[in-house]
């Protein structure tokens, strides 16, 4: 998420980041629709995708609210919330090709709802976060402007990390390790949190939230698989990232790229991904 007079959201908003999002997005979509589906989103709903990014997730939620009932007035809608105009563009630009039209755009920033809708009262069914959390200098403001633009008895939907930095591969080796500890330190530079979730379950009771439910998605990758072009999208994207921002060396990069491509052609090897947690709360 990212306004030009902003700090770049910590992952990029260009075409490589967009598509490595798409990817992500179709390869966690099973965890996300579950989520959905507890948390009750349904046809005729509206719902808040904030820190929707390009908007992957935006456009599954906007098929399952819009229903397929020839009576308009029951169809749901969604508004798609981020700080990035780039990331907004491309949801509008996709929207349209797929003939979308319950789909609302909002720049703003997740941290100041009471700035993105000045002018509503509690309005929304259901709001899903996913992966943003743990980027925000403030949750609790995010928490805080959650408390006013859902309904009492509406849902918030969370997807987000804790205990980030068990992700290892196994064997476990130390330029792995290394370059996952400067992931870590990255983002909480930036004012982010990489075990968010922890704080959570308080910042949403202190805020007039129920927590009603509360798990991991505790997955592993093994090399060929699907899910290990996950984390080596994220690594071809973020690695030199850290290097240009000083946390790593361009030593450690090399060293690390070595270990990953070994990784990747041993059949014994497994990695143990981030524990991606699953957050479902009423407000009250």
């Amino acid at each position: 998420m990212s306004h030009s007079h902003a700090p770049e959201y910590v992952l990029g908003t260009d075409a490589i980041e967009a598509k490595r999002l798409g990817l992500q997005h179709r390869l966690w979509s099973a965890a996300a629709h579950q989520l959905w589906e507890l948390a009750g989103v349904r046809p005729g709903l509206t719902v808040l995708d904030l820190g929707c990014g390009p908007g992957h997730a935006t456009f599954d939620l906007a098929t399952i609210v819009g229903g397929a009932s020839p009576d308009r007035a029951a169809h749901g809608r969604v508004i798609a919330l981020d700080e990035s105009a780039a990331f907004l563009h491309q949801l509008n630009e996709t929207a349209a090709g797929r003939r979308l039209t319950n789909i609302e755009r909002v720049l703003g920033d997740v941290q100041n709802l009471g700035a993105a809708f000045p002018n509503a009262a509690a309005f929304a069914d259901i709001a899903y976060l996913r992966w943003v959390l743990c980027f925000v200098p403030r949750p609790i403001d995010v928490v805080a402007g959650l408390a006013k633009v859902v309904k009492p008895g509406g849902k918030v939907a969370i997807q987000d990390y804790f205990n980030y930095e068990s992700m290892t591969l196994a064997p476990r080796h130390a330029d792995f390790s290394r370059v996952i500890a400067a992931v870590a330190r990255s983002w909480r530079s930036g004012g982010g949190d990489p075990d968010i979730v922890s704080l959570l379950p308080a910042m949403l009771r202190q805020h007039g939230f129920r927590v009603d439910h509360l798990a991991v998605n505790q997955r592993i990758a093994r090399p060929g698989s699907m899910l290990w072009a996950w984390p080596d999208s994220f690594w071809a994207s973020f690695v030199p990232r850290l290097v240009d921002k000083g946390f790593i060396t361009a030593q450690d990069a090399g060293a690390f790229f070595a270990v990953w491509a070994r990784a990747s052609h041993d059949p014994d090897c497994y990695m143990h991904l981030p524990p991606l947690y699953d957050l479902v709360a009423t407000k009250l």
